[in-house]
Order: structure tokens, then sequence, then C-alpha cells
């Protein structure tokens, strides 16, 4: 495995740890998509997609793939025992309505407030918005996963976002290759360093304040 896949592999994990067994949880593409291989323990959480399936399971081995069955990003997936189809008008009713506990979704940019800006960079052509408004609004929690830096190396946690905004206030818990960050109204709180980072190497990659709340 590289190094990307197994830094990838590490937030997933870390996002995994943060549901509990019984909830209803929606996952945006790219690292949240790795999300179900790691809910060995937890049987009865239903993790629901925007093109209309309740109780998504792990990544299908290769060559086991059933071409009819994949997420709302298009990628093949297993099901749970107990799963479901529907439209996918109903799949955002539940959204809609609040059904969804909690959603784990990719990001460009998050800001000290937790505003999500991460459907669209300026100039560059994107599929739409896709689910990502209605999840950040609805969704009971919303927790971010991304590089910590973008591939400029350039800070993706901000004062304020720069890019175009998805929602606003909408983010309780960032999760990075870095560290753990939750937001509260008061600002941002660094929770957990990621290995092998130390304080200072995430304090010099966010450019917002973090209060720091930790046995250091």
């Amino acid at each position: 495995m590289g190094m990307g896949a197994e830094i990838r592999g590490k937030i997933a994990e870390r996002a995994a740890q943060e549901i509990e067994n019984g909830m209803i949880v929606n996952l945006g593409i790219g690292i949240p998509s790795l999300v179900p291989n790691y809910l060995k323990n937890k049987p009865q959480v239903m993790i629901q997609a925007e093109n209309g399936i309740l109780g998504i399971g792990p990544t299908p081995v290769q060559g086991e793939e059933e071409e009819t069955l994949c997420n709302a990003a298009g990628y093949p997936v297993t099901l749970e025992k107990g799963a479901s189809y529907f439209d996918t008008t109903t799949a955002f009713g539940m959204i809609r309505r609040g059904c969804i506990d909690l959603t784990i979704l990719g990001s460009l940019q998050v800001s000290e407030k937790g505003d999500l800006a991460n459907w669209i960079v300026p100039g560059k052509r994107v599929p739409g918005m896709g689910g990502a408004m209605e999840l950040a609004g609805k969704a009971k929690k919303v927790i971010v996963v991304m590089n910590h830096v973008n591939k400029n190396g350039d800070p993706k946690i901000l004062t304020d976002c720069t890019l175009p905004l998805t929602s606003k206030q909408c983010v309780d818990l960032i999760i990075t290759d870095m560290a753990v960050i939750e937001v509260r109204e008061s600002g941002l709180i660094l929770k957990e360093i990621m290995s092998p980072f130390t304080v200072q190497d995430v304090i010099k990659s966010t450019g917002a304040n973090l209060e720091i709340v930790m046995n250091l």
C-alpha cells in the first residue's frame, strides 16, 4: 500500500471511531468512502447514500463487484444484512428531514467558524454540488476528513474560507493527516495530534488560531 493510501486509510479509520452503533451515516466521496472498511464491531450502523441505498457494507473484493450496486460516486459497494433500496427522491427526503445522524465529508477548506467549502474551485469544471449542501445543513453531526494542507502546502483550515461555501457554520469535527480539531462557538480546539507530527507542525500548517487542550 502506497503512502497516500496509507494516510487516507488512517484518516478514515479515525473517522470511523466517531460512529456509534445504531447510527445512520452518510459518506462523501474520497476518503469518507473508505470508512465502512473500519466498522468491524459496529454491525448495526447503516450507511446511507444519495443514490438510494441504506445499508452499505465494505468495499467488495476485486473481481466480486456487482455492476448494478454502487454508491453515490459510482464506486462498487457491498450490502449489509437488512439493507434496502429506494429512489433518490426518498434518499434526499431522509437527509432533508434530519434522519442522518452523522455525515463524513471531504473538503477543500474549513473556516474557524465551521464554514464548509467543498464543492468547487473557481475556473475548474465539476459535476455539481451533489448532496453536500443538504447533508451539511441537515445532518445531526458533520465531520470533515481531508489533508491538512493543499498540494501547494497552503493551509486548508482558515480564519475565513476563500473558496465558495457549501454551507455556513456546519462542521463539528475536522480530522486530517496531522490532527483532530473540534469546532466550537469559541473557535478551534486541538484535540489530538497524528503521528509523526508535533503541535508546532500543526500550528504552522493551520491558517487559524487553535486552542490546545491536550496532555502534552
